[in-house]
């Protein structure tokens, strides 16, 4: 048991070190008239390239942060980058907001619903300029804990599957064709 809890760490340490490690800076954002609340945060209404995926995630995870687009330069593209999140940081004022990922976008950076765009402009210039200048970086969603706990409790059916089956075998319960 002690050699599957190592394991587990060295999982949980390889997530947090890969989502650290995906982070880009002086990235333009832009924004989408997205505007979740309007539609009742409905992927499908909404035509969003991560719908195919998460339309039917529970409403909490797809209202709990800001929508946005991906196609930064660094971190997963379509459907790998599809609900993961971003602390979006606005580099004049230092605004910060975390987004989920959602769409799909061209533009070398963040598309971002208009709402979350002008709580990042807090003096303004974005909405002059028609972009912002953000720096960005991948962090938990905090549902992260509940896919890896979910991984980790499939992981560990199987080990007890395999050393019940193999259990079976060895009574002559299970026939195998090799012996």
């Amino acid at each position: 048991m002690k050699r599957e809890s190592s394991f587990a760490v060295f999982l949980v340490i390889c997530l947090v070190a890969k989502a650290a490690a995906q982070q880009a800076g002086s990235v333009r954002a832009t924004y989408n008239l997205y505007e979740p609340k309007k539609i009742g945060w409905d992927y499908l209404a909404a035509s969003v390239y991560c719908a195919t995926w998460d339309a039917n995630k529970p409403l909490a995870f797809r209202q709990q942060y800001g929508w946005s687009a991906f196609c930064g330069p660094a971190g997963p593209l379509g459907q790998e980058s599809c609900g993961k999140c971003l602390r979006v940081t606005n580099t004049r004022t230092n605004a910060q907001e975390i987004v989920r990922i959602v769409d799909q976008c061209s533009n070398g950076g963040l598309d971002l619903d208009v709402g979350v765009f002008r709580r990042l402009d807090t003096d303004g210039v974005g909405n002059q300029q028609g972009f912002l200048t953000v720096n960005y970086e991948f962090v938990n969603c905090g549902d992260l804990i509940h896919a890896l706990s979910s991984t980790l409790l499939q992981i560990n059916n199987l080990y007890y599957t395999i050393i019940i089956s193999q259990h079976f075998l060895n009574m002559g319960i299970i026939y195998n064709p090799r012996f």
